[in-house]
């Protein structure tokens, strides 16, 4: 399938900047991304996305809400810079990357694996739950495995999540997956309300919740802040601490917050810092 972009799309960056895990590259510079229900191959070529996938039905209305292509994120960047032109050359390196809409079950468990861990390791961990408990789907001649559903994971004990590399999270994830959290009802709360009902759940901080709020859930004003961004910070506007930065980003983009700091994070890894 070709998808027609109708404005700026950089998929390099919104697929490798931190957002999401189960990916690989291929050799043509191609994208195989694993989504909750199919696996997709992507590649842009031009002002196009050429897209395989191993589940044709409603491909490209899939397509569009997993990358939020229809969002208008021009019109987000204007807003920034109307608040802070001093960033125009972070929003211009960033230019085209989007905010990744996650499944909400697996960014909630991915979020939570992300805890003093590195990139491999959780999307070994990823991995490993998928091959245990998710589904096996075949593509390009491969073999993939979904995600899997919450009720497939009740099946594992706390000694079955150690063994698919969940590490000391595996009691925590053992928990939430027993507990009575219910990942639809975030949707109708406000941002403050959901970081309060996230982070009661053991295992999840203020940082994991920001990042399941802003990848899954569109709740674009909160925002994860790493060490990039605090680099970022410190260099910029001389600002350090969590409480400042966090006063500092609210009150200066408000409902864009998670927008810029995902530039900020963008520009600095890549090529600022």
């Amino acid at each position: 399938m070709t998808i027609k972009l109708n404005n700026y799309f950089d998929l390099d960056s919104t697929i490798t900047c931190g957002q999401i895990f189960r990916y690989e590259i291929e050799e043509d510079n191609s994208y195989t991304v694993i989504l909750p229900d199919r696996v997709i191959n992507v590649k842009k070529v031009n002002d196009e996305l050429i897209v395989k996938s191993s589940n044709d039905n409603n491909l490209e209305e899939v397509i569009k809400e997993y990358f939020d292509l229809n969002e208008d994120y021009e019109s987000i960047n204007k807003e920034i810079l109307k608040k802070d032109n001093d960033l125009k050359e972070v929003v211009d390196y960033s230019k085209g990357l989007k905010i990744i809409n996650e499944p909400k079950f697996e960014a909630i468990i991915s979020y939570m694996l992300s805890t003093n861990n590195s990139v491999p390791n959780i999307k070994s961990a990823l991995d490993h739950i998928s091959k245990r408990y998710g589904e096996k789907v075949l593509f390009e001649g491969k073999e993939y495995y979904l995600f899997p559903s919450r009720e497939s994971l009740m099946n594992a004990s706390t000694k079955d999540l150690r063994e698919v590399k969940c590490g000391f999270r595996d009691q925590y994830i053992y928990d939430l997956i027993h507990s009575k959290l219910d990942v639809d009802s975030i949707d109708n709360m406000t941002t403050k309300e959901a970081l309060d009902y996230l982070t009661s759940y053991k295992g999840i901080g203020i940082k994991v919740a920001s990042c399941i709020l802003l990848f899954s859930y569109k709740k674009r004003d909160v925002f994860p802040v790493d060490t990039w961004v605090k680099k970022y910070m410190k260099e910029k506007y001389n600002i350090e601490g969590i409480d400042k930065i966090n006063n500092f980003i609210y009150d200066r983009y408000g409902e864009y917050s998670g927008v810029i700091l995902q530039y900020i994070f963008n520009y600095n890894r890549n090529y600022g810092g």
